[in-house]
């Protein structure tokens, strides 16, 4: 008879579970480990897909470029000392030389067309992925701030 009331009662905690408030099997239980929660994935995250579809083509997936045409965006001291002109070329394209880590660079990179906000998310990504180690934050009034140079 112990076992029987045993068994009634965590059969009655079962199904009276299922009715609770919280439903234990409710998806807003579970962690979604899609969803980016520090810091510097948020700011990565508005410019991963940009860079996807405007900058991965020439200057791949790894942020490499390509040592003859691409220049890479990963460990690049053109970005680093270079902030301005960096929003620019993102901004208004780049043609003519430039200088990254000891390698000269003669392509061109045409405007993408990106609102100001969208240069901000992708600078942010670039500036925040691989080895890059960005601690300022590119803003959508600086980069409504940068003016195209003639």
């Amino acid at each position: 008879m112990m076992l029987t009331t045993k068994l009634f009662l965590g059969f009655g905690i079962f199904v009276l579970g299922s009715f609770s408030f919280e439903n234990p099997f409710s998806p807003d239980n579970y962690i979604d480990f899609n969803k980016e929660t520090t810091g510097v994935s948020k700011i990565q995250s508005p410019g991963k897909e940009i860079y996807a579809d405007f900058c991965m083509s020439c200057h791949g997936v790894n942020g490499k470029g390509d040592t003859k045409n691409f220049p890479p965006l990963d460990g690049s001291d053109w970005l680093k000392t270079k902030r301005n002109q960096s929003i620019a070329a993102v901004k208004f394209g780049q043609s003519g030389e430039i200088i990254v880590n000891k390698i000269k660079y003669n392509g061109n990179m045409p405007a993408m067309g990106l609102t100001d906000q969208e240069v901000a998310d992708v600078m942010n990504y670039i500036m925040t992925s691989w080895s890059n180690k960005q601690t300022k934050v590119v803003t959508e009034k600086e980069v409504a701030a940068i003016k195209k140079i003639k």
